[in-house]
């Protein structure tokens, strides 16, 4: 019998070789190996364009059309890139670019979806599967500048785990045949009446898979077995956390592994095994973006909205109610703070001796990461707003932003651009780098620079 075109793809894919053990050389997860957004070891270009309309192009590898919208970002395992979509059964699913004055708008793109899971060779582009998860009317709203694919694929070298919020979890081999499958319910994650769309990533440590289900119906996080889909522990958040957009970390530490979830009012840490609750802090910002990450061996967490934008670096053998007081920055567990200076959606990455921040309105900040001195605040443009999160790699700073383009600062207390490097797309989704080669999704193509 002929062999479909999908399945014959899918047999070409399989037969390359896919070692389990992860290298420093692979970025497998939201904002890559550990979520700390850096990657080193190979030069990275500073300069390019990939803007035809802008010029001659320059430091292009390739780019193809991804079909649909999302802001996930791509992860990469060995030669091969994944990414999820959301398309569209008839027409251009809407977005709004540019200001949108901080209204609660949802986007009227209640139509039926297909949410898909595609995987390309990382040296051609050449798309080698496509899988469709769900094809629905989608079960929850997104804000008119979210999508319905706006959680980044995982993967442990064997399993490819794709979450879709209230549209289910999928889990994969590498060469895209469905392993097992969970509806974990609807997750209007929102507020105001409106759900804005889901956005937490999936996130792996050995058998185990954690995932923040913050929907303020029924606010919960959850581990669940990765190698059978099997729930280990689930426990309720509500009271803790009213909504989150965040991907929980998972921080291997001493004797103990923990599950940190940004949240409102509270960031816990949870046991990994059990889902006992190890320590709590009382949080600021009310709408927390930005992921947990782990840098100088502490946990950062910051987050903004509603007046306050706190920033924390802590312990990572915190125990119990670790709060500050109202005028105190640090404690025995909190190694410093800042009441102001965080970012609202961007998380930011801590390269060398300092922490980096974008935020929407174009304003980078920097910090010294081991004091919290603020260096610098500066604006990258008049036209920029960064809802990326930033990376970071050979001596730079990659910022990218919704007006199309990508922003190279240097590295280190001194506020310079390097670059200003032109896209052609609106560019929503955080870069993933491996072996020197940049690789972006814009809201209508993946691009490898480099």
């Amino acid at each position: 019998m002929q062999l479909t075109r999908r399945r014959l793809l899918q047999q070409v894919a399989a037969a390359l070789p896919l070692p389990a053990l992860a290298t420093e050389l692979d970025w497998p997860c939201f904002r890559g190996a550990g979520a700390g957004g850096v990657a080193e070891g190979y030069p990275v270009s500073a300069s390019w364009n990939a803007d035809p309309d802008f010029g001659a192009l320059s430091g292009v590898r390739w780019r193809v059309p991804v079909p649909g919208l999302g802001h996930s970002s791509p992860i990469v395992w060995r030669d091969r890139i994944y990414l999820p979509s959301a398309i569209r059964k008839s027409g251009k699913a809407p977005l709004r670019v540019g200001p949108s004055g901080g209204a609660p708008t949802p986007a009227e793109d209640n139509v039926e979806q297909s949410w898909v899971v595609l995987c390309y060779h990382s040296q051609s582009g050449r798309q080698l599967w496509r899988e469709v998860a769900r094809e629905a009317v989608p079960r929850g709203t997104r804000h008119e500048k979210g999508t319905h694919a706006n959680s980044t694929l995982t993967t442990d070298g064997q399993h490819l785990v794709a979450f879709f919020g209230s549209e289910g979890l999928y889990c994969y081999s590498l060469d895209g045949r469905l392993l097992w499958s969970r509806d974990l319910g609807v997750m209007n994650v929102g507020r105001w009446g409106i759900g804005y769309g889901y956005g937490s990533s999936p996130s792996i440590y050995q058998d185990r898979l954690a995932l923040l289900c913050d929907n303020p119906v029924d606010a919960f996080i959850m581990v669940i077995r990765l190698s059978d889909g099997k729930e280990v522990w689930r426990v309720s958040r509500q009271g803790v956390s009213d909504r989150s957009w965040g991907t929980p970390l998972i921080c291997a530490s001493g004797s103990r592994t923990q599950v940190i979830a940004n949240g409102w009012p509270w960031i816990v840490s949870y046991d990994l095994e059990t889902g006992q609750e190890i320590w709590r802090l009382r949080s600021g910002g009310d709408n927390p973006v930005p992921s947990p990450f782990v840098a100088n061996g502490w946990i950062y967490v910051t987050n903004s909205h509603g007046g306050k934008s706190p920033i924390y670096a802590i312990r990572p053998d915190a125990r119990g109610d670790i709060s500050l007081p109202e005028t105190a920055t640090s404690n025995d567990a909190v190694l410093w703070s800042s009441p102001q200076g965080g970012s609202y959606i961007s998380t930011p990455v801590v390269y060398g001796d300092y922490m980096y921040f974008g935020n929407t309105n174009g304003v980078v900040r920097c910090f010294r990461s081991k004091t919290g001195e603020k260096i610098y605040e500066e604006r990258l443009g008049p036209d920029a707003a960064i809802y990326a999160s930033l990376v970071a790699a050979d001596g730079k700073i990659f910022c990218p932003s919704e007006n199309g383009d990508i922003y190279v600062l240097k590295a280190g207390p001194e506020f310079r651009i390097v670059s200003r490097n032109r896209m052609g797309e609106p560019c929503y989704a955080t870069p993933a780098i491996s072996k020197g080669i940049l690789y972006l999704r814009t809201t209508e193509s993946l691009i490898a620079i480099g």
